[in-house]
């Protein structure tokens, strides 16, 4: 078909495009066609919703249990901006379209919510028949190139090749996990355009460390019992020593503020006061080693006692001084790991960019959703939350926008 061919054409029914096959398109994608509309996904990869089956490789945490103002804390300064969107599809509203895709959840002790099948799988696979049994289109292998007047353009294994939509919802994703196809490649586009944008930082991330020979027998260890403070309030939460640094769920709980400058510590005995680690260290004999001390009088033993070594050296000899390096032990680091490697960015369209429908000031009829926005959120469901919740949003605006056309 010739590049300028009208792919299209039909005789009823305004038409829509989704950019992007993740849960924020596919969200957008469900609420276009319950409105109506004809709509067509185009998705770069082979398949669709790669990283959305990636995450749920280690159990598809989908949201959290709770009320909306809670959620909302989660967003930090986008709380107001996400507000609208999470009103209208918030954490409750996440487990209904589960359950209503044939997908039984259920909330664990941290109050986050699974399904009961602890797979992405299943729930895509219902969700691909539900929307194809709307009447949604998918054109896979379709690499978006560009949106101008005249269209959208792709590149696809059959050639060039191009769209007219009535109404266009853009979901590329952060510049996270690229092979997954989240490049962020789309970013120069838009700003060139006339769109104001953000550049991508890393989010829940881990940071690169030069460890000493003498922590090598401890990569893979979870660090646990401790509490994590950067910036903020602590954080109670373990994570893992790797080769390359430090990760997990603790260390992403504080990356945000340890990224923007703040000072990384950690209170290896945070149900001890000070003085009481102080007391116990005071009364082991003075001819003892340090490490002994550490051992003998708090039970300090194998990765954490490394982190103090490696950390806290020379170690203070007095007692107060220890307990007061135990309370603050300061985590050096050689900066955030690498921008793909991170599990979401920040960046991206900025508030300014959009309206409250979330439809590009410069580009009438294109909307924008899910980790294209600039924000950011902590792992344990709130990224898929967002996704979904403004993947909705972008798409009502979209239907609205197309419906009152002329």
């Amino acid at each position: 078909m010739p590049l300028n061919a009208r792919d299209d054409a039909a005789p009823t029914g305004a038409f829509a495009l989704v950019i992007g096959a993740g849960p924020a398109g596919l969200m957008a994608a469900e609420t276009l066609a319950a409105a109506g509309l004809r709509v067509t996904v185009a998705e770069a990869k082979p398949s669709v919703g790669r990283k959305f089956l990636m995450a749920g490789k280690s159990g598809l945490n989908l949201t959290q249990d709770m009320g909306l103002p809670d959620l909302l804390a989660a967003y930090g300064m986008a709380a107001d901006w996400l507000a609208p969107s999470l009103r209208d599809f918030d954490a409750a509203a996440v487990q209904d379209w589960a359950r209503g895709l044939g997908q039984a959840v259920f909330t664990g002790s941290s109050g986050r919510v699974f399904p009961v099948a602890m797979k992405a799988s299943p729930l895509l696979r219902a969700w691909l028949l539900r929307l194809e049994g709307q009447g949604v289109t998918f054109q896979t292998r379709w690499r978006w190139t560009g949106l101008d007047a005249a269209g959208a353009s792709f590149d696809t294994k059959d050639g060039p090749r191009r769209l007219h939509p009535d109404v266009t919802v853009l979901a590329l994703g952060g510049a996270s996990w690229a092979r997954l196809g989240s490049d962020g490649a789309w970013l120069p586009g838009l700003r060139a355009q006339g769109v104001d944008t953000a550049a991508f930082r890393p989010a829940n991330m881990g940071f690169a460390v030069d460890w000493s020979p003498h922590m090598a027998p401890h990569f893979g260890a979870p660090v646990k019992g401790v509490a994590l403070q950067a910036g903020s309030a602590p954080v109670r939460a373990e994570f893992t020593v790797s080769a390359r640094g430090v990760e997990g769920g603790g260390i992403y709980a504080v990356s945000a503020a340890i990224r923007d400058g703040a000072e990384l510590t950690l209170d290896l005995f945070p149900d001890l006061h000070g003085d009481t680690l102080c007391a116990r260290l005071a009364a082991q004999p003075k001819r003892e080693t340090t490490t002994n001390r550490l051992r003998k009088a708090l039970r300090l033993s194998g990765v954490r006692l490394a982190l103090v070594h490696e950390f806290g050296r020379p170690l203070p000899q007095e007692a107060d001084a220890l307990a007061r390096l135990l309370k603050a032990l300061p985590l050096r680091h050689n900066g955030p790991r690498p921008l793909d490697e991170a599990i979401s960015t920040a960046g991206g369209v900025m508030r300014i960019a959009v309206d409250d429908d979330l439809m590009l000031h410069a580009r009438p009829g294109v909307f924008v959703a899910g980790e294209m926005l600039d924000w950011e959120a902590p792992t344990g469901g709130y990224l898929l939350t967002a996704c979904f919740a403004t993947g909705r949003r972008a798409g009502q605006g979209a239907a609205h926008y197309a419906l009152r056309q002329p």
